[in-house]
């Protein structure tokens, strides 16, 4: 067996709306020289020509995948809204909920991006691969059952689970999101549900504004199913390595999950415009070690990764082939360019320990 990477170049053709950065463009905001959204292509198809460069493609099964059905959409997005974003993507494009664009045919896109994710979790879960990548674009971990936002049209993830779920596959579920904002749509698909646990690790108070707090552990069945890690600004390796080790794996090992699946945004990179965390190429694919260790331990090593965000297109190609090296257990690395400037700018060792602290006073409030 080997490692799986879905990607479809279908899905870089995916387009945003007229928008300067998070602004629409109009009055005192000029368009930016490049145009559109931060969540541009560029950042996916550098990182798979990177991929392609080193070699590191031709190591994996690589391949596309249908796009997620309609039944398979149904299960997680209501029958209103999927006509709703079918109808005005049919009309042209637009908007239909916060931060959301598309253009002509952007439905058609999003259930491709779904069903890559729906493809890498079923391949892993009938033991077809040992694990896999999706390389989803447009991204899913914002966006609820019945609303777009922040860049995510369908719920990816979630979709991917519950086709899973219903092929009766796996059961138990974990979803650790390490992309640098709230998980926010992940979380509430699943908040009342103690089938799938969701840990989210995110910089406190980015976006979404005020979602991602620590107190929130879910509802009803799935009270204590949802763990929320809210970071402060500045954090560094150290300091998600510290995470990881303190709080995502020993909730991982308390909930003994099925498979693994990471919510793989790499906008916690020190020299993303949408964030202010200081992780480098060497974080992403140190975390995806450790998870991946986990799952060996946990789950037959059942773990697919499934991109999210991260905006600089020279930075997000090393910090996605050093996970996916890592994920791969490949002997090929893309040295990191930047290794040496951001690890000089690392936290001091005094807001170090304080990080730590921190970190370890969530883990006790979490009973962890």
């Amino acid at each position: 067996m080997a490692t799986g990477f879905f990607w479809d170049e279908h899905c870089f053709w995916h387009a945003g709306g007229n928008y300067a950065f998070l602004l629409h463009v109009g009055g005192l905001v000029q368009p930016l020289a490049a145009g559109g959204l931060p969540e541009s292509p560029e950042t996916k198809r550098r990182l798979k020509n990177l991929m392609d460069v080193t070699g590191l493609t031709a190591e994996l099964a690589a391949q596309s995948a249908p796009p997620a059905t309609r039944q398979m959409l149904q299960r997680v997005h209501p029958a209103s809204y999927l006509d709703a974003f079918k109808s005005v993507s049919d009309a042209g494009g637009g908007e239909i909920g916060h931060h959301a664009p598309f253009a002509h045919g952007g439905y058609e896109i999003a259930a491709l991006s779904a069903g890559l994710a729906v493809a890498a979790v079923d391949a892993v879960a009938m033991g077809q691969l040992d694990n896999a990548y999706a390389l989803s674009r447009p991204p899913g971990h914002h966006c609820t059952a019945d609303a777009p936002q922040g860049f995510c049209l369908m719920a990816n993830i979630a979709i991917a689970i519950e086709a899973a779920k219903a092929k009766g596959v796996v059961n138990r579920v974990a979803v650790v999101d390490w992309d640098v904002h709230h998980g926010n749509g992940t979380e509430a698909i699943f908040y009342d549900r103690d089938d799938v646990l969701t840990i989210s690790l995110h910089q406190e108070g980015n976006y979404p504004m005020h979602s991602g707090a620590l107190a929130d552990r879910g509802a009803g069945a799935g009270e204590g199913h949802n763990i929320n890690l809210p970071l402060h600004a500045g954090a560094g390796h150290t300091a998600y390595l510290h995470a990881m080790d303190r709080v995502v794996i020993p909730a991982l090992e308390r909930f003994k999950p099925d498979m693994i699946i990471v919510a793989c945004g790499y906008d916690a990179a020190a020299v993303d415009p949408l964030a202010r965390m200081l992780a480098t190429a060497d974080t992403f694919g140190s975390m995806t070690q450790r998870i991946k260790q986990a799952a060996e331990r946990l789950c037959d090593g059942k773990l697919v990764l499934v991109h999210e965000g991260g905006y600089s297109e020279v930075y997000v190609p090393f910090c996605g082939h050093a996970t996916l090296s890592a994920l791969a257990g490949s002997s090929i690395h893309a040295p990191d360019p930047m290794a040496d400037s951001l690890n000089h700018r690392q936290p001091s060792p005094d807001f170090d320990a304080f990080l730590r602290q921190s970190i370890d006073k969530m883990a006790s409030q979490l009973d962890l």
